[in-house]
């Protein structure tokens, strides 16, 4: 299978936003891809960060969501859309999967939020298992899917999921260190977890962030032997893809979890 990890630039409306993701999706199309990831909340932009979030409400959610679906019919790509998505409850953070035929498949929410988050959205509380011309996926977005919660990874892997795409917001625009070196022990941890989650379940990790002035964590394709496949430049826009073989993803050490050893003791 060949992926698309989508990187664009924050954007100052959804005109803006669009374009970047029309232009990434026909890039990415044009070298085979089948499904391509964009980073978390890109629509309108994840709220508390050190940028302004233009007005979203519900008819420009249903317009960007509408919008994408066309690019994917056009430019044959299935996409994962960093979305809000409002409901009843508040907004949420969302990914839309969208196929090639431009038809919604679902959406994942972020279910456990980052507590700076807790005044702008409302946390989901299901998850759900993809497929995409015959290989199963899962989503986990940022702070649930990689940094404090892994069992939201070994969830779609138990499942079968080949892959896990992780839709993330890690860095700002206004401050900041820059990087130069993937994995460098004296940068923020997130790439090192990124192998973890790959590692402990013996599957593909998809992590796809925002190009920041001061990114934290690159997008990067880290491969079930926990080895960086491929990463883009900080701070650069672009589109990585790359093949991955979804025979290796045998999803091994996912599958010897087991959950009934880790009973609490009674006593007799």
């Amino acid at each position: 299978m060949i992926i698309g990890l989508a990187a664009p630039g924050v954007a100052s409306t959804l005109e803006e936003g669009l374009d970047k993701i029309e232009r990434l999706l026909a890039e990415a199309s044009c070298q085979a891809a089948e499904i391509v990831c964009f980073p978390e909340a890109y629509l309108p932009g994840l709220r508390g960060q050190d940028f302004e979030v233009y007005p979203f409400d519900q008819a420009q959610q249903e317009r960007a969501l509408d919008a994408v679906a066309h690019y994917a019919r056009t430019y044959a790509v299935s996409t994962i859309l960093g979305l809000e998505h409002l409901t009843e409850g508040g907004r949420q953070i969302a990914a839309f999967v969208v196929d090639a035929r431009g038809e919604v498949r679902g959406y994942q929410t972020k279910n456990q939020l980052d507590p700076s988050e807790d005044q702008f959205y409302v946390p989901g509380n299901t998850r759900q298992l993809f497929e995409i011309n015959g290989t199963k996926f899962g989503v986990a977005i940022c702070h649930e899917g990689c940094w404090r919660y892994p069992e939201t990874v070994r969830w779609a892997a138990v499942r079968g999921a080949k892959i896990v795409f992780h839709p993330q917001y890690t860095g700002t625009e206004r401050e900041g260190v820059r990087l130069e070196k993937w994995g460098d022990a004296r940068a923020p941890y997130y790439e090192k977890a990124m192998i973890c989650r790959s590692l402990e379940n013996t599957i593909y990790f998809a992590s796809v962030n925002y190009a920041l002035r001061f990114q934290e964590s690159a997008t990067s394709l880290i491969a079930p032997t926990g080895r960086c496949q491929a990463y883009l430049p900080y701070g650069q826009e672009g589109v990585l893809v790359q093949e991955i073989d979804v025979k290796e993803a045998t999803g091994l050490l996912a599958t010897r979890y087991a959950p009934e050893r880790y009973r609490e003791f009674a006593a007799g």
